[in-house]
C-alpha cells in the first residue's frame, strides 16, 4: 500500500498482500480467551471468510484459524496496510464529499501508532477500545467513504460496514452503533464470544466513534479534576507541594502525568507495562522514571520541600507503591500523599486491564490466557490488598476518589471493604469524581468540547485557540459567580495549551465549555473558515463523557439520585437528536469507561466548512446536545441543573422543559406512608 488512493480502492485481493504477521516493533493487545466450542470456532472462521471471494478461502482459512487460536480473535493481520496511518490533510483523501473525507481523517488518526494503544489490533485506547473488529472492515469502510455522495449514509454495525444507503443531504453521512446487544445477553462472558465471532464490538467511547484525539482529550479533564479536588478536599486550587498518587500511563490514563504538572502538584503514577511508560517519557509528558519505590519516596520528599511540580513514573505495581507509602507513614508518621485515585482499566479486569501485584507483567499475561479462573482469583486478591492500603492511608487523612474506571465496583465484587453504610446503589466508601468533583460541572452544562483542524496545519490550531479564548473571555464578563471559576480555568487552559505541546496525532484541541460557549466557539470558527483565517474545514466533537452523552450509573450519572441512574433514555435520545439536527456522523455504544453492560454512551462529529448551512447545523445540534442532559439532571432534582436550564429557556423561547416541583415538607411523605 503506497498511497491513500490504494487504501481507498477496496480489499486488496489480486494479488493478496504478503502476510507479514504481527509487527514486533509496536505494542500488541493481550491474548483474548473467548472459550469457543468447536462449533463456535467454525462459525467464527465462516464469518471471517464471508468478506472474501471463495477463490481465496483455501489460502486465508488456515491463517485466520491460527489467529483465532493464538490470539483469541481474527484480526486479519495480512490486510494491515503498510501505509503510515495518520491524519493526512483533508484534501489528500480521494473523496466526492469533504464530509466523507473528514470521517476518513478521524479514522486514520484513531489508528495512528503515535495515538493508538495497539494499532495492529485496531485498539485505540482502554485495552480493548476497537475502531474496527478486523482489517477487512477498515478497507471496506475507506472504499465506501471514497465513493459516497451527499445523498448516502454509511451504516456501521459494530465495526462492520453494512453498506451505503440512500438518504438526504441533511442526514448524517455515517450512523455507527457498537455493542447493541439484547440486555439479558450483555455479559462480559458473552461479549468475548460475540467479539471472537466477529458479530459485536466494544468501541469504548471515542475509539469506535472515530473521535479520539490522543491523551490531550483527557489531560484537560484530569487537570480540572485535580484542581477541583484540591479546592474541595484541601481548601485551595494552589497545589504546590501537594502529592497526587495514581496508576496507569496508557491511552487515557497517560494524561495524568501531564495534568498533574499543569495543575502544579507532584504526580506519582505507577505503570506495570514499560512500553507506555517509555512512550510518555519520550513525549515529555513524564519528567522522570524509576523502578524503585525507595526512589519514589526520596523524590516525593525533595519535591515537597521545594514546592516543585513533578511527574514521576514508577515502573512497578500500584499496590506495591500504596503499600510502600503506608509503610512510610507507619514508620515516620509522615503522610506523603494528599490526593489519590486509580486509572487501571478495570472495565476489563481479567484480560489485561488490571495486573495483580503477586505476578510480574509477563507472568500475568501468560496466566490470563492459560488459566483464566486462577488469574481472576489472583486479581481479586490483589484488589483486596489494594483497597486495604488505600483505606489505611485515607483514615490517616488522604483523599481518594474513583476515576470512573470501575475500580470500586470491581473491588466490591472482589470482596474488598468499599461499602458505604446506608449508601445507595451507586455509592461506595469513596465518591466517584463525578459525584464530588465533576458532577456539578456537568449540571452547569460544562463538558469536554473539542475540535480538529483538518488541514493538519498547526497555524490553523493556533488561530482556533485564539478564537476560543476571545469567545470565552467575552462570555465570562457576563456570567454568575458560580460559573465564573469554570470560565477562568478554561481561559487559562486555552491560553497555555500551545506551550504545553499536547498535540499527538491530529491538530486538535479540547476545552470544557457550557452550551453558550460551545455554540459561539463553533460559529466563530465557522466564520473564520469562511473568511480564510482558517485554511480548511474543522471537525467539532466532544468526548462521550459529557453532560448528555453517557448514562453510566457508576460514573457520568452517579450523582443522579431519583432512581433513574440505571436508565439510558438520555444517551439514546442524544444520539437520535444529534442525528436529525445536523451531525455529520453519530455513534451509540454499549460500554465505555466503566465497561461492557455497565454503560450506554454516544458521540458525534460535525464538519464546519464555513457555510451558512454548517452554522445552522452547529447551532441547532450543539444547543440540543447540552440541554438534553441538563434537563434530565434538572428533573432528577439537581439545583444547579435547574438554574442552568431556567436561564437557557429565558435565552431561547422555543425551548420548553418540564420542571420538577420538589417535596418541601418531608412529613407529608412520612404521614402518607405511615397511613
Amino acid at each position: 500500500m503506497s498511497n491513500l488512493k490504494e487504501i481507498c480502492s477496496g480489499l486488496p485481493l489480486n494479488p493478496l498482500p504478503l502476510n507479514r504477521g504481527r509487527d514486533p516493533n509496536v505494542p500488541h493487545a493481550p491474548t483474548r480467551n473467548p472459550n469457543l466450542t468447536a462449533a463456535e470456532e467454525r462459525l467464527a472462521l465462516r464469518n471471517a471468510l464471508r468478506y472474501f471471494p471463495p477463490s481465496h478461502h483455501a489460502a486465508l482459512a488456515p491463517e485466520f484459524a491460527q489467529e483465532l487460536r493464538q490470539y483469541g480473535h481474527i484480526y486479519m493481520y495480512r490486510f494491515c496496510p503498510t501505509l503510515r496511518m495518520r491524519a493526512y490533510p483533508l484534501d489528500q483523501y480521494p473523496c466526492r464529499t469533504h464530509q466523507a473525507a473528514s470521517i476518513m481523517l478521524m479514522i486514520m488518526n484513531n489508528l495512528d501508532p503515535a495515538v493508538a494503544q495497539f494499532p495492529q489490533e485496531l485498539v485505540t485506547y482502554g485495552g480493548n477500545g476497537q475502531v474496527f473488529s478486523n482489517w477487512a472492515q477498515f478497507h471496506l469502510v475507506m472504499h465506501y467513504l471514497s465513493e459516497m455522495t451527499e445523498e448516502q449514509t454509511l451504516v456501521m454495525y459494530s465495526g462492520h460496514p453494512m453498506g451505503l444507503f440512500p438518504s438526504l443531504p441533511s442526514s448524517p453521512r455515517a450512523i455507527i452503533t457498537n455493542g447493541m446487544v439484547i440486555p439479558n445477553y450483555s455479559s462480559r462472558k458473552q461479549y468475548e464470544k460475540m467479539f471472537a465471532l466477529g458479530v459485536s464490538m466494544y468501541g469504548q467511547m471515542t475509539a469506535g466513534s472515530y473521535c479520539y484525539i490522543g491523551p490531550q482529550g483527557i489531560v484537560h479533564g484530569t487537570m480540572l479534576t485535580v484542581l477541583n479536588a484540591g479546592r474541595r478536599y484541601l481548601g485551595s486550587g494552589d497545589l504546590k507541594g501537594r502529592v497526587f498518587v495514581t496508576s496507569g500511563l496508557g491511552g487515557m490514563s497517560g494524561a495524568q502525568a501531564k495534568a498533574a504538572v499543569i495543575a502544579g502538584c507532584i504526580g506519582v503514577i505507577a505503570e506495570v507495562d514499560e512500553a507506555p511508560l517509555r512512550k510518555r517519557h519520550e513525549q515529555g509528558w513524564l519528567m522522570e522514571v524509576t523502578s524503585s519505590s525507595e526512589q519514589c519516596i526520596k523524590r516525593i520528599r525533595e519535591a515537597k520541600s521545594t514546592n516543585t511540580a513533578l511527574s514521576l513514573g514508577y515502573h512497578g505495581n500500584i499496590v506495591d507503591l500504596w503499600e510502600r507509602l503506608l509503610l512510610e507513614f507507619e514508620r515516620t508518621g509522615d503522610l506523603l500523599v494528599d490526593l489519590g485515585s486509580d486509572q487501571t482499566s478495570l472495565h476489563n479486569p481479567y484480560n489485561g486491564g488490571y495486573y495483580p501485584v503477586q505476578l510480574s507483567f509477563r507472568q500475568a499475561n501468560q496466566l490470563m490466557s492459560t488459566d483464566p479462573e486462577r488469574f481472576k482469583d489472583i486479581v481479586q486478591e490483589s484488589l483486596r490488598r489494594h483497597i486495604t492500603a488505600i483505606n489505611k492511608l485515607s483514615d490517616a487523612g488522604m483523599y481518594f476518589w474513583d476515576y470512573g474506571n470501575a475500580f470500586l465496583l470491581e473491588a466490591q465484587r472482589a470482596g474488598a471493604e468499599v461499602e458505604k453504610p446506608e449508601g445507595g446503589a451507586t455509592e461506595f466508601r469513596y465518591p466517584s469524581y463525578v459525584q464530588h468533583i465533576m458532577g456539578d460541572i456537568f449540571s452547569l452544562g460544562f463538558g469536554p468540547f473539542r475540535w480538529v483542524c483538518t488541514s493538519g496545519d498547526p497555524k490553523d490550531l493556533t488561530v482556533t485557540d485564539e478564537i476560543a479564548a476571545a469567545v470565552l473571555e467575552e462570555i465570562s464578563a457576563h456570567v454568575s459567580d458560580k460559573i465564573k471559576q469554570q470560565y477562568r480555568d478554561n481561559i487559562r487552559w486555552i491560553r497555555e495549551a500551545g506551550k504545553h505541546q499536547m498535540v499527538v496525532g491530529s491538530q486538535a484541541r479540547i476545552l470544557y465549555s457550557d452550551q453558550k460557549g460551545r455554540v459561539r466557539i463553533a460559529l466563530a470558527i465557522n466564520h473564520a473558515i469562511a473568511d480564510g483565517r482558517v485554511s480548511a474545514p474543522v471537525v467539532i466533537s466532544r468526548d462521550h463523557h459529557d453532560v448528555s452523552g453517557t448514562d453510566s450509573p457508576f460514573r457520568e450519572t452517579s450523582n443522579v439520585y431519583d432512581g433513574s441512574a440505571f436508565c439510558a433514555d438520555m444517551a439514546v435520545q442524544n444520539f437520535v437528536g444529534d442525528a436529525f439536527r445536523g451531525a455529520t456522523w453519530v455513534a451509540l455504544h454499549n460500554g465505555g469507561g466503566v465497561g461492557w453492560g455497565e454503560v450506554m454512551n454516544g458521540g458525534f462529529g460535525l464538519m464546519l466548512d464555513g457555510s451558512e448551512e454548517a452554522a445552522k447545523r452547529a447551532s441547532l445540534m450543539l444547543n440540543w446536545d447540552v440541554s438534553n442532559g441538563v434537563a434530565r439532571r434538572c428533573w432528577s432534582g439537581n439545583t444547579n441543573a435547574y438554574e442552568t436550564i431556567q436561564r437557557t429557556m429565558e435565552d431561547n423561547r422555543q425551548l420548553r422543559v418540564t420542571m420538577p416541583f420538589p417535596v418541601q415538607e418531608e412529613h407529608v411523605l412520612d404521614r402518607a406512608l405511615q397511613g
